[in-house]
């Protein structure tokens, strides 16, 4: 570290340690030039943006604090206002819902339970297995011997034996 870095260090807690160990000591009335001294301490000692910084510290002559901030405000949300107003339509809609025609299938409430009992597929049943149905045949056996005299003028698979 810099001896100027040290410097401006000890600077800085001297007001600390003086407190500390005098007690507390009140503030005396600076004069305007004292003011503008004590206020270029807080600037930092970055060349660039000094004269923004002591015009920011000095402030506007005239007035105290820009009122046009809204910082201590409280932003009241539209939501929060309207539920504010809101009635209770609970009854309505329940008076609704229950006298509508409209009932669902014992299929479809079976569905809806199904797939809302878990997320995870080792709480789901299995599935039922699907027995295999037996190929059917476009022709009957008796049809298959007929085309066969027919087409062969006897059948074929009693010469084959």
């Amino acid at each position: 570290m810099s001896a100027s870095m040290i410097r401006r260090g000890l600077e800085l807690l001297s007001d600390d340690i003086k407190d500390a160990v005098g007690g507390r000591k009140s503030k005396k009335k600076l004069k305007p030039r004292e003011r503008i001294r004590d206020k270029k301490d807080h600037i930092s000692s970055n060349k660039q943006g000094v004269t923004k910084q002591l015009r920011r510290l000095r402030g506007r002559p005239g007035s105290a604090k820009n009122q046009a901030t809204v910082k201590d405000k409280r932003i009241k949300s539209a939501v929060e206002e309207f539920l504010k107003t809101q009635k209770s339509h609970l009854s309505k809609n329940l008076a609704y819902f229950r006298g509508t025609e409209c009932r669902p299938t014992q299929s479809d409430t079976a569905k809806i339970l199904l797939q809302n009992k878990s997320r995870q597929s080792r709480h789901r049943p299995d599935a039922p297995a699907k027995k295999p149905k037996e190929k059917m045949s476009l022709f009957t056996e008796k049809e298959f011997q007929q085309f066969q005299l027919q087409y062969f003028g006897r059948k074929v698979e009693e010469d084959n034996k």
